[in-house]
């Protein structure tokens, strides 16, 4: 299987599958001599992990990391970082009924249909329970670039959306409520309606917003590695993702040159932002924002029609433990997987000029 690793000179592999023995990663590229607080990275784990609140699948896995290499005396060698998770709540009889039966909207049809053999518990390597290494190799890529700060949170679930701008939000107000919406009023609303949600047997899509700050002017190529390009492909690989924008996105469709250009101030800067920091694939020293569009959990509790793997029409059921909304504890893989761009390409600035 190809496809396991992400980036360029800072590196992501991750292995594992949903009911292995663990799941984990390789870093490699990190530079040496960076002080890691391990607290950190475990804080971030804990943002994802699940059974956090009443609003998410009830698994129950404390994703305690453990680095097996790449790290002396609290600082990174320069070697590369070997890391694992230990699965300790599987429950695969859970997913017995699906051995040979294909769930909607899921991975499960192409993946047999590709390699002809599948691990059925969970979703085994298409589960996003592999998304746990993906924090923790954003979480040490934060900590390369700690002058840079990543800020995501859920800007919508369904139809209710925050109706400001991200300048009128109180950040600090994220990590307040299980929904991880920094405006109050909507984050009720968000909650309530996943909790009726989830007693309906149905699943709720939604949208997350991230700002990325200081960023340094010069990220990013200007053909095919765009910065902004690398930040599509890092959100659009995350698991349930059907869309992703950055700066004016879809609005700018609607507007004239004339009213979307970004003009100059004398030091560079630009007295308005729907480039959203980037322009010709290139940071401009402005914020980076963006959203990230995640759709409906495919996994429900209500009967559907379906077919097995011999063809035939059957009907199924979801059964064990799953989240009605995604969006919550996507919230830090989003931060994880722009970091992993914006630190790779922070070290790819290192060499690109004398």
């Amino acid at each position: 299987m190809a496809g396991n690793s992400f980036g360029t000179l800072f590196k992501l592999t991750t292995f594992g599958e949903s009911h292995g023995i663990a799941i984990g990663g390789i870093i490699d590229g990190c530079p040496a001599g960076v002080l890691l607080d391990l607290e950190k990275i475990q804080e971030d784990l804990n943002k994802r992990k699940p059974g956090q609140s009443a609003i998410v699948t009830q698994r129950k896995e404390p994703d305690t990391v453990e680095f097996l290499s790449g790290i002396f005396e609290g600082k990174t060698t320069g070697t590369p970082i070997g890391f694992v998770i230990k699965n300790a709540n599987q429950k695969s009889k859970d997913y017995s009924h699906i051995q040979d039966t294909y769930r909607p909207s899921h991975a499960d049809y192409t993946y047999d249909e590709k390699y002809g053999v599948r691990d059925y518990r969970g979703g085994g390597r298409s589960s996003a329970r592999e998304t746990a290494s993906r924090v923790v190799g954003g979480a040490i890529a934060k900590q390369v670039i700690p002058h840079i700060s990543f800020t995501a949170f859920t800007a919508s679930v369904g139809n209710i959306s925050i109706d400001k701008n991200i300048e009128e939000l109180d950040i600090s107000l994220i990590e307040s409520n299980p929904v991880r919406c920094p405006d109050p009023a909507s984050s009720e609303k968000m909650e309530s309606y996943i909790k009726e949600i989830r007693s309906q047997g149905d699943t709720v899509g939604g949208t997350i917003q991230c700002v990325i700050k200081n960023v340094p002017k010069g990220l990013g190529e200007p053909v095919f590695d765009k910065l902004h390009a690398e930040l599509g492909k890092a959100m659009l690989s995350i698991n349930a993702v059907k869309g992703f924008e950055y700066g004016s996105g879809f609005e700018g469709t609607k507007m004239k040159g004339s009213e979307h250009n970004d003009l100059f101030n004398a030091d560079g800067s630009t007295t308005t932002n729907l480039s959203g920091g980037i322009q010709g694939g290139i940071s401009n020293g402005m914020d980076i924002y963006f959203n990230v569009a995640f759709k409906p959990v495919a996994t429900i509790m209500q009967k559907q029609q379906t077919i097995n793997s011999k063809g035939e029409e059957v009907e199924m059921q979801g059964k064990g433990r799953h989240d009605p909304c995604v969006v919550p504890r996507a919230v830090p893989i989003v931060e994880a997987m722009a970091a992993l761009v914006i630190a790779d390409f922070w070290l790819q600035n290192k060499v690109s000029k004398i």
